[in-house]
């Protein structure tokens, strides 16, 4: 019985998912545009042409699934909420732990549907040519190394409003994915921004693909400091739903 009713949660959740037009533009259309136009059409002058078009293959896969994770989850836990969705749920025969495995996995296929797409789009329009361990490695890094922004999301959904949620999930991933530098190299920043950006979860998971692909491991800091983020974004997000459960 519990096998059923999971697969049919996490088929839901996924219909629900891809249905959203915010998962098709900030998670696949963004990404493989931004990949094009800096890799096809502006010269960023770089000496390495192959290895630019590697690194940002990283950039774009990483800027997607932290946008689906930041947006999808995060706004959509909002809606259910505001709707009466979550507690209507805790009222029917399905257990709790069945419809947040529901909602984990259905967000851990579009993950993996992003990292697959952008990757072939790599392939497709630059010919980018790695190792299969590279490819191997670097997807579950990026699937792994999510964890922080699906736990940021739960935070974010614990917000009230729909209209408020959406317009601080979007000023979250912009930032992040400056700072973190995923649309242009860190380098070229002013040094205050270096200094913060070095510091962001965001530039620690794009890193650690970045070091894949140049053939290298994921540094041990930053797995440290994204084990931090989750570790914040999960208390964090406890200590609010339960000051909110207790009013």
């Amino acid at each position: 019985m519990n096998g059923a009713l999971i697969r049919l949660q996490c088929k839901m959740e996924l219909l629900r998912i891809v249905r959203n037009p915010y998962f098709i533009f900030w998670s696949l259309v963004m990404p493989i545009a931004f990949y094009f136009i800096f890799t096809r059409v502006v010269n960023t002058g770089s000496p390495d042409a192959d290895a630019w078009q590697g690194h940002y293959l990283m950039s774009m896969t990483t800027f997607s699934v932290m946008g689906s994770a930041i947006m999808s989850l995060g706004i959509r836990l909002v809606q259910e909420r505001t709707l009466g969705w979550a507690v209507f749920m805790r009222i029917t025969p399905l257990p709790g732990s069945i419809y947040f495995f529901g909602k984990m996995f259905g967000q851990a296929l579009l993950h993996l549907l992003s990292i697959i797409v952008i990757f072939t789009a790599g392939y497709l329009i630059n010919g980018v040519q790695l190792e299969a361990w590279q490819w191997i490695l670097s997807g579950l890094w990026i699937m792994i190394a999510s964890a922080p922004f699906l736990a940021l999301a739960t935070l974010i959904g614990a917000m009230k409003r729909v209209e408020t949620a959406s317009g601080v999930s979007n000023g979250i991933y912009l930032v992040l994915a400056l700072l973190g530098g995923m649309w242009m190299p860190l380098d070229i920043m002013p040094p205050f921004l270096q200094a913060i950006g070095r510091w962001t979860p965001s530039h620690h998971f794009t890193s650690g693909g970045w070091d894949i692909a140049a053939g290298n491991l994921p540094e041990l800091r930053s797995v440290l400091i994204l084990t931090g983020y989750l570790v914040l974004f999960m208390l964090l997000s406890t200590y609010v739903r339960k000051k909110q459960q207790a009013v």
